[in-house]
């Protein structure tokens, strides 16, 4: 019997997906199936030796569906495990050829069909979207020249700058292997106190924007240094930025608790609802653009992204607009198959000495050859529009390529080497000794003291010193401390408020003065 639609009003869109389901299949006569398409007689029941008796082995119903079950889920993301995503375009508005050859910037007016996931960067997919995290904003660019993957944040920055410190940082965020319970503030506290690169962005996570209201009302960055190539061949080094149209807003600690008990996915249902109501969310597309020749001499490390270019220096140039307007008709599918792979660039758009993209170029893929398979890239949501390679076989092969050579070079008309794509490819002159340098210990401070003393107001630095409060005050004061000295060479009055703020709190040794 077909569901009354009457209750579509009463409730949000997202909690009315089965009863949509049910009104635009009211005469549906279709038989349940098997995985092999064999029609089944009867669902509710095992097939026994009478009432009581043994299941047989013969049940190829009850074998079909739990052999699926068992299998239903593939490992979760190490980072970015919780998330919703989106499909929508790019549409360019302005004219960046001079900086790019890229197919995606071709023409004001193109579009390119795009989609974007929004994550948390250290829950679990079973945590509360309104915890205190940086959030991921990555986009997918289906292009003529095949998949662009920009993956980036919130935030135009990051804790650490050098990509063999990444996996030690996830671990101090994620649940301590002893009581498995997260935070471990511990944990965190000592690694950012012992990485004082991480300054900058530890105090942006405690001021307002550390809790988003929604996906809707937050930027999003590139984070990285990447590079642009165009027709002539000329190299540049850039930033992207992606800036809300809606604006930006903010919860605040008390109201993020309070939805984090009422409603853990409150984030995702807000963006399905708003799209599903046409309400579109839309962001400004820019780049920063630097020359080698400013990149040398530049008075901070380019990058470095635990800094950020400042925008009086290389002032934002638009480029286009991002626009969600479908949600995705299959989680699974379509979000927890969905796969950003760093390495995934396109002809006019490249690479840079960045510590963290370089590590991430292999990282993002690696991950999903072991979630997803090394086929993951043939999942339709993960597909380009055309794939022409010498790549065979493998778990999960769903393209034959049309019977051609799996070798090269070949006599058989095989796909052959791309003109285009040589004369963009970069040619840079590298030289040096090589050597594991530590590039966390230049000017950590000065970036996050203008954030401190200039971005923010007085309001939102007392909101800030709370929030770091609620986190300082569960660790132990001699990490504390270490902690509270390094806000201190960001501001010297930041420092003589947190210290006040846990005095009596800390439990401290006489020996420590806090």
């Amino acid at each position: 019997m077909a569901h009354s639609s009457s209750g579509f009003n009463a409730r949000d869109p997202a909690s009315n997906v089965l009863l949509e389901y049910s009104s635009k299949h009211q005469d549906n006569n279709e038989s349940i199936t098997t995985n092999g398409g064999v029609p089944v007689g009867r669902k509710e029941a095992m097939l026994t030796v009478g009432y009581s008796g043994p299941t047989l082995l013969q049940d190829v119903v009850l074998i079909d569906e739990l052999s699926h079950f068992s299998r239903e889920r593939i490992p979760e993301r190490v980072v970015h495990a919780k998330g919703a995503a989106a499909f929508g375009t790019f549409q360019v508005t302005h004219d960046i050829t001079a900086y790019s050859a890229a197919c995606v910037f071709k023409n004001i007016g193109d579009e390119t069909p795009i989609i974007v996931r929004f994550s948390q960067v250290a829950g679990e997919r079973g945590y509360p979207d309104t915890y205190r995290d940086l959030r991921g904003f990555a986009i997918k660019f289906y292009t003529d020249d095949g998949i662009w993957d920009l993956v980036g944040n919130n935030s135009p920055i990051f804790f650490v700058n050098d990509a063999i410190n990444f996996p030690m940082f996830m671990h101090a965020l994620k649940r301590n292997p002893v009581t498995n319970i997260r935070p471990d503030y511990d944990a965190f506290w000592d690694f950012v106190s012992l990485r004082p690169e991480s300054t900058h962005q530890t105090l942006q996570l405690f001021t307002d924007r550390g809790i988003p209201a929604s996906h809707r009302t937050m930027h999003g960055y590139g984070a990285n240094t990447y590079s642009l190539i165009n027709s002539e061949g000329e190299f540049f080094y850039c930033k992207f930025h992606f800036k809300s149209d809606q604006g930006i807003s903010n919860l605040w600690q008390s109201e993020a608790d309070r939805l984090a008990g009422l409603d853990p996915d409150y984030y995702s249902r807000d963006l399905y609802n708003a799209i599903h109501n046409k309400n579109y969310p839309s962001w400004s597309f820019y780049i920063q653009v630097m020359t080698p020749e400013q990149a040398v001499k530049n008075p901070y490390d380019p990058f470095d992204n635990s800094k950020v270019w400042l925008h009086a220096d290389y002032p934002l140039i638009p480029v286009g607009r991002i626009v969600l307007n479908k949600n995705p008709t299959n989680y699974f599918a379509e979000v927890e198959q969905l796969a950003f792979d760093v390495s995934h660039i396109i002809p006019g758009i490249n690479f840079s000495p960045d510590r963290m993209l370089q590590g991430r170029i292999f990282n993002y893929g690696d991950t999903h050859r072991y979630r997803l398979g090394i086929n993951n890239t043939q999942l339709p949501v993960n597909s380009p529009f055309k794939l022409h390679n010498y790549n065979r076989d493998g778990r999960s092969t769903i393209l034959s390529q049309g019977g051609g050579p799996n070798y090269f070079p070949n006599s058989f008309n095989g796909p052959r080497n791309d003109k285009r794509a040589r004369a963009l490819a970069p040619r840079i002159p590298l030289n040096g000794v090589a050597d594991r340098t530590d590039n966390g210990l230049v000017d950590n401070y000065s970036q996050a003291r203008l954030l401190w003393t200039r971005v923010i107001n007085d309001d939102e630095r007392e909101r800030t010193i709370e929030n770091m409060l609620i986190w300082l005050r569960q660790t132990n004061c001699v990490i504390a401390e270490r902690a509270i000295d390094n806000f201190a060479k960001v501001d010297e009055d930041l420092g003589k408020r947190l210290r006040a703020g846990i005095r009596n709190t800390s439990g401290c040794p006489p020996h420590v003065t806090l």
